[in-house]
Formats: C-alpha cells, sequence, structure tokens
C-alpha cells in the first residue's frame, strides 16, 4: 500500500488532517498577532507546541505561504509575511472590488439570519467598550462574514476571507482609538438597518465607507513604520 498513514475509518491520510489543525493554529496565531510580521517560524518549536511531527508543520507552512500568510526563503526558512504599503493597497483594492460583487447579489435575509448578524454586531460592540481590542478585531470579522457567506459567490467570500486574514495584523492600532471604536460600531448598526430593509445598493455605500476607514488609518500607520517608500519588501 501506497501514501501516508490512514487516520481511523476516514480513508483521509493522517498527515493531512494534522497539516489542517497545523494550519488553523498557525492562521490564529498570525491574525490574533501571536506571531508577528516578519517573525520566524521553527518547524522544531511548531512541531513541539502542536504535539505533531515536523512533516505536517511543513505541509501547513507550505500552504500558507501559497496563501501569502508565510513567506519562504531558502537557507533561511519561514517567516510570518510582511506587507508593504503596495501589497497593502493592492488587498484593499481587491477588497472593494469583491465585496461589492458579493453584496450586490445577496439575498433578502430572513428573521433568523437577522438576528444572528444583530447579536454579532452586539458583541463587537461590547468589546469595543470594554476596550478589548483583540476580541473586537476577531468579533468584528465574524460578524462582517456572517454577512457575506449569505451570498451565492461562495469562491469570492472564500478569498475575500484570505485577504483579511493578510491584512488582520495591522489593524490593531487604530482600533485603540475610542473614537474610531464608536464610529465602527456605529456603521455596523447602519449596515444592520440596510440588511433589514434589503437595501443592497445602501450596504455597498456604508461598506465602501467602513472600508475606508480601515484602510487609510492602517494605511498611514503601515507608511510611517516602512523604512522605504519604493514598495521594496523590508527586511525581516
Amino acid at each position: 500500500m501506497t501514501g501516508g498513514a490512514m487516520d481511523g475509518g476516514s480513508g483521509k491520510p493522517a498527515v493531512s488532517r494534522a497539516a489542517t489543525r497545523v494550519v488553523a493554529e498557525l492562521e490564529r496565531m498570525i491574525v490574533t498577532g501571536e506571531l508577528l510580521p516578519g517573525q520566524p517560524i521553527r518547524q522544531e518549536l511548531m512541531a513541539e507546541r502542536l504535539g505533531v511531527s515536523r512533516l505536517p508543520v511543513r505541509e501547513g507552512l507550505r500552504q500558507l505561504t501559497s496563501e501569502g500568510l508565510v513567506q519562504h526563503e531558502h537557507n533561511v526558512g519561514y517567516t510570518v509575511a510582511r506587507l508593504n504599503q503596495s501589497e497593502f493597497d493592492q488587498i484593499y483594492l481587491m477588497r472593494a472590488a469583491l465585496e461589492r460583487e458579493v453584496l450586490a447579489v445577496l439575498p433578502r435575509l430572513d428573521d433568523a439570519a437577522l438576528d444572528e448578524i444583530s447579536e454579532l454586531r452586539d458583541l463587537v460592540a461590547e468589546a469595543a467598550e470594554a476596550a478589548d481590542i483583540l476580541e473586537m478585531r476577531l468579533r468584528n470579522q465574524t460578524f462582517h462574514f456572517a454577512v457575506f457567506e449569505r451570498s451565492p459567490l461562495l469562491l469570492v467570500v472564500a478569498e475575500l476571507r484570505r485577504l483579511w486574514n493578510l491584512a488582520m495584523p495591522y489593524h490593531a492600532a487604530y482600533l485603540y482609538d475610542a473614537d474610531v471604536r464608536r464610529k465602527v460600531c456605529a456603521e455596523h448598526d447602519d449596515m444592520v438597518e440596510a440588511l433589514v430593509a434589503g437595501d443592497n445598493n445602501r450596504l455597498i455605500e456604508l461598506m465602501n465607507l467602513h472600508r475606508k476607514g480601515g484602510e487609510t488609518s492602517t494605511g498611514v500607520m503601515l507608511s510611517a513604520a516602512s523604512p522605504t517608500s519604493t514598495g521594496e519588501r523590508p527586511e525581516p
């Protein structure tokens, strides 16, 4: 019999199941800022931490490299991807285009869906009021994807999630401003009203304004922190 060891009765190679867990955990660590842009990822240490062999860690790192969250340099190893200003701008350019298409074809939501989205909106507001920046960021993404994933364009939504994950490590700083947190929550209130009304055009307008705030604030900080304005990638 060829191939890797099989896991239980699932018929799926054990290494692939372990790699899936590695990908999920590394993605979480990058998105939350536990692993910072430019930080090396040591395969041996990560394998020990996650209780797996180096093989699924390597497989997971390769997948995250293909998605852009991780970078690999020959004879150096893997590091968390670090965006420069040009890359950040391109992420927001793609988000603007894709989010418009996703929201344009959003079906009229039923009461159960609206209640769920409203509850998620309230959870963002609770974290904002408590100044729990990490929890606010995570809940904010959950709120928006509870809307996006109601769209029939599921492949587009999957690409949107990748783009959001790429930019997530850079969003924390601007949310430390209490006025910004209140503005974000007020914009969420307006979005829920548009969803209740089934007004997709209004929802797109609101999302454009909402996105612009994060893009402008984070982009300014990213530009100020960058050692170059030429688009060249800084050294890790």
